[in-house]
């Protein structure tokens, strides 16, 4: 690909992965709980949620969720309630002294699971993935290797915005470390994925 579009693309993207989430929220209160390696692991269910959302935008199957308004609000309701959720599990958790990381109650695989189905449960991403690579895509080049390196290029992005989020969280575990302190932290949390869950639910195509 051209070379000054990579320079405005790579800048872009990773503005984009690095937006506050519920996905990016996900890894640093995983990080906060379990450790740095845990949650950047359970980072890669989203990968292959995003990755399934590319293979759907270049092969022009997210027309249907463009024109479809019942498939729209499904899945919106949908990630919404599973936001939903996860805000009540985290605020219902118990808090208690850490010195060394935990083991998740529900595995790496339940926390992967975690990451997938709130990315997969958010509508607006293939949309965006729809509305945003396309926009550095040559017309007068092939299009699909083209999009198949910035596909690349966004969970490559992706996964430096998982690692940044567990890093900020490990740093953050040591301020919340007091049950207090990490019951406090557990439930902005929680605020915070239910005011997502809202967000959503408020969301138009």
């Amino acid at each position: 690909m051209d070379a000054a579009t990579l320079t405005l693309f790579v800048p872009a993207c990773f503005a984009l992965n690095m937006a506050p989430g519920p996905n990016n929220l996900l890894s640093l209160s995983n990080a906060t709980r379990y450790g740095f390696r845990q949650s950047c692991a359970a980072g890669l269910g989203r990968l292959v949620a995003f990755a399934g959302m590319l293979v759907l935008a270049s092969a022009g199957l997210a027309v249907i969720l463009h024109t479809s308004e019942l498939l729209f609000y499904a899945i919106k309701i949908v990630g919404a309630a599973y936001l939903f959720y996860l805000a009540v599990q985290l605020w219902r958790a118990p808090a208690a002294a850490q010195e060394a990381a935990q083991s998740p109650a529900s595995g790496l695989f339940g926390l992967a699971r975690q990451e997938f189905l709130v990315a997969a449960g958010n509508p607006k991403a293939i949309l965006i993935f729809t509305a945003f690579l396309p926009q550095f895509v040559s017309p007068a080049e092939a299009s699909a290797p083209q999009f198949a390196v910035l596909g690349i290029l966004f969970l490559l992005l992706e996964l430096l915005a998982i690692a940044a989020y567990a890093y900020m969280g490990v740093h953050l575990r040591r301020w919340f470390a007091q049950p207090r302190r990490q019951r406090i932290f557990n439930r902005s949390c929680a605020v915070l994925l239910a005011g997502a869950g809202a967000g959503l639910l408020a969301a138009r195509r």
